[in-house]
């Protein structure tokens, strides 16, 4: 290993190399340490809530952004579901296909604004909370005609109040259901399939998925990265320091 030696500004000699290994050594410590404190996804859980869906041509694709952020065009089809899901590739489709052209049907364009075809389902009854049951008729479609820089949390609020959010922004509930609960862990039974359905009753492939887990919840990558930057930016600030010491 090279050990490059500079003079700081009180005269005294600093071995970068040697503060360089020790840097390394202590990211690489807090990489793993990090990857340890991320805890493990249970055997047999998961979480219930409400999945967010773009359309792509005559398929779903697992949202790589909040409804509160996107900001779909005119033509689009945004979709909902409700559903206990392991993680985002194995997240559960919306039944309804993202059919605009069937959902707006008769939605003339207007000036100002833009038509986007929302879907929402409901789910299955053996996904609800506790003493809850999905609405009736489970699966909605409705074409909102709204501002052109309307988000999709805007179009869904135009056809499906109330709509309940956690303090993170978390979509928790559309046009009241489920009453409470907020992306919970629940226990997942043997059956439950491992893999996500489209929305016109296929199983998603391979690409899907891989695309649909990279777009869902905070990974152990996010996390670990975020620890070694943290711990880079505060070498780095002990190593000027000791420079101008």
């Amino acid at each position: 290993m090279r050990t490059d030696v500079v003079s700081s500004g009180s005269g005294r000699a600093v071995r970068t190399g040697r503060v360089r290994t020790g840097l390394a050594a202590a990211v690489g410590a807090a990489i793993v340490a990090a990857a340890a404190a991320v805890p493990a996804h249970a055997a047999g859980s998961g979480y219930r809530y409400w999945s967010f869906w773009e359309d792509q041509g005559t398929n779903w694709t697992y949202a790589t952004q909040g409804p509160a952020t996107a900001r779909p065009a005119d033509g689009d089809t945004v979709g909902f579901r409700f559903a206990v899901s392991r993680d985002a590739s194995d997240a559960t489709r919306p039944s309804a296909a993202p059919d605009f052209t069937r959902i707006c049907a008769g939605v003339e364009p207007k000036a100002g604004t833009k038509r986007v075809a929302v879907v929402i389902d409901f789910g299955r009854p053996e996904d609800a909370p506790a003493g809850e049951r999905p609405p009736a008729p489970a699966q909605r479609t409705a074409c909102p005609q709204i501002r052109e820089d309307a988000t999709a949390a805007e179009a869904l609020a135009a056809v499906a109040k109330p709509l309940r959010y956690d303090a993170n922004a978390l979509l928790c509930g559309i046009s009241g259901y489920p009453k409470q609960g907020c992306g919970e862990q629940v226990a997942l039974p043997e059956e439950q399939p491992t893999r996500a359905t489209s929305g016109t009753g296929t199983t998603a492939s391979d690409s899907d998925s891989d695309s649909e887990s990279e777009s869902g919840g905070p990974s152990v990558g996010l996390v670990v990265g975020g620890a070694a930057v943290l711990l880079l930016g505060t070498a780095g600030v002990v190593q000027a320091r000791r420079r101008r010491g």
